[in-house]
């Protein structure tokens, strides 16, 4: 059997990593609001924003529309989509089907104590967070995000996992989305309770086998 020439390998690695890099920085972009709903936009023009050359922009674009954040043009290349109220409820609702799915299948798939491990480590510290004067918003979303992950690892099915990370990529429908203003202080305690309550109550079910719950 020939053995693959090196040059070949890295070079096919190193065109993965400039794409992987391209696909981070567009969606950045895209969730961070530099564009417009509708706007087009084009390979040349990414390429100079991106700084990367035009093969890994056009694997970017192809990626962030399957992902749904883009949509193809008939004429050539992309939009940024549109959401509608119904998409937005949808994709949470969905994203609610298959987190409910996550936690059945780590309940049944539970093995022992040391898996909950995480699971309660967090919880622990968004308990914290949560009773702080001046809470830590940030870290208490980043702690939710780290929950919500190690439930998706611990139901221990890959193609869960990328129907999960597929649906969460939309900015509306990611852990930790809704994000309240300054004179919205009581809702966002309210919310932080009810996450902390329901998130002890899915390690309690995993804990129990209880995949029904």
């Amino acid at each position: 059997m020939a053995t693959p020439d090196r040059r070949t390998v890295n070079g096919a690695n190193d065109a993965a990593s400039q794409t992987e890099r391209a696909v981070l920085a567009l969606r950045e972009m895209l969730l961070r609001g530099d564009f417009g709903a509708g706007q087009r936009l084009t390979e040349l023009a990414l390429v100079a924003r991106l700084g990367a050359s035009r093969t890994p922009v056009r694997h970017a674009l192809n990626r962030l529309a399957h992902e749904g954040l883009l949509e193809a043009l008939a004429a050539g290349g992309f939009s940024v989509r549109r959401f509608t109220l119904a998409d937005i409820w949808d994709t949470i609702e969905i994203r609610g089907a298959l987190e409910g799915i996550a936690a059945r299948l780590a309940a049944q798939r539970y093995r022992a104590p040391r898996d909950l491990s995480r699971l309660r480590a967090y919880c622990a510290e968004m308990e914290g967070l949560g009773v702080a004067n001046v809470p830590d918003f940030v870290r208490f979303l980043e702690v939710n995000q780290a929950f919500h992950a190690e439930l998706w690892r611990l139901a221990r099915s890959p193609m869960l996992l990328r129907s999960i990370e597929a649906i969460t990529a939309l900015p509306f429908a990611a852990p930790g989305a809704l994000v309240f203003g300054e004179a919205e202080k009581a809702a966002e305690q309210r919310v932080r309770l009810i996450a902390l309550e329901h998130h002890r109550s899915i390690v309690e079910a995993i804990e129990e086998r209880d995949g029904a719950r």
